[in-house]
């Protein structure tokens, strides 16, 4: 059984719970045996810092304010990414950032504020981004075309840059191939009524495919609507390499090359 890496999840909530070493060996078991770990906030920047630090070779991770954690202070906050690049374990990418209308806030004058404050923080971190010229991971739920502009506007190269989560269809994914950017796949490619992201995946082709969790959401099938975690990864990648037709084994190897290419990961 090949080794596979997962592309994004979110360790903090299982470091918490005080159940990281058992999520980690229950991955290893499942031959997920590596992942990157991504920041959300600066309240898991340096958690995530030391656990590449301590579990060096299993554990990657990024740092970068969620387009949800975008509050009144993103601009301080943005002003201590650099800084990560300057440290003993620096991250493999920035991010998670970029634009999110499903969490808006009800009031449409508040939302439009609170979407105008995204795009500020978005439009920042790319600059950063692109003067460090590392890759960006990209949060885009319900608004793809304003994350298209912005990244456009800022220059930024996009062969560095991938649609985490990716959950359109073939027309968008052509978008980003167009321009040389990638879209990761999650559990949903799994899921029933997910026929235009397996579209969308398979134009995009198994030489560009990378995988993730983004655990603990978004459970691929047999545990959807369950917490996810970095070992549920082997379903995923097994239900894809069906879709391509290839062995498990070729999967995984594929999607881990292209996961070590694009993170740059030693």
């Amino acid at each position: 059984m090949n080794s596979i890496i997962d592309t994004h999840t979110h360790l903090d909530s299982f470091y918490r719970k005080g159940v990281l070493d058992n999520v980690l060996e229950a991955a290893v078991n499942a031959g997920v045996e590596r992942m990157v770990t991504v920041g959300t906030d600066l309240e898991d920047w340096d958690l995530y810092g030391e656990l590449a630090q301590s579990h060096a070779g299993q554990i990657d991770y990024t740092v970068g304010i969620h387009p949800c954690s975008v509050d009144e202070g993103w601009e301080s906050a943005s002003q201590k990414i650099a800084a990560f690049w300057e440290k003993g374990k620096t991250p493999v990418a920035l991010g998670e950032i970029g634009l999110d209308r499903f969490h808006l806030p009800k009031d449409e004058s508040e939302a439009e504020r609170v979407f105008n404050r995204q795009c500020d923080a978005f439009q920042a971190q790319l600059v950063i981004a692109k003067d460090l010229n590392v890759p960006v991971v990209v949060h885009s739920r319900g608004a793809f075309a304003e994350c298209v502009a912005l990244i456009d506007e800022s220059g930024m190269d996009w062969t560095r840059v991938v649609f985490h989560c990716f959950s359109e269809g073939p027309g968008e994914m052509k978008q980003l191939m167009d321009r040389g950017g990638f879209g990761s796949f999650t559990g949903i490619i799994t899921f029933k009524n997910a026929e235009a992201i397996r579209e969308a995946a398979k134009l995009q082709g198994l030489n560009r495919l990378m995988v993730e969790t983004d655990a603990p959401y978004l459970a691929p099938m047999p545990h959807r609507g369950k917490p996810n975690e970095p070992s549920y990864l082997r379903h995923t990648a097994d239900f894809c390499a069906e879709v391509f037709g290839v062995s498990p084994d070729k999967l995984a190897q594929t999607t881990t090359d292209n996961a070590v290419g694009f993170y740059g990961l030693k």
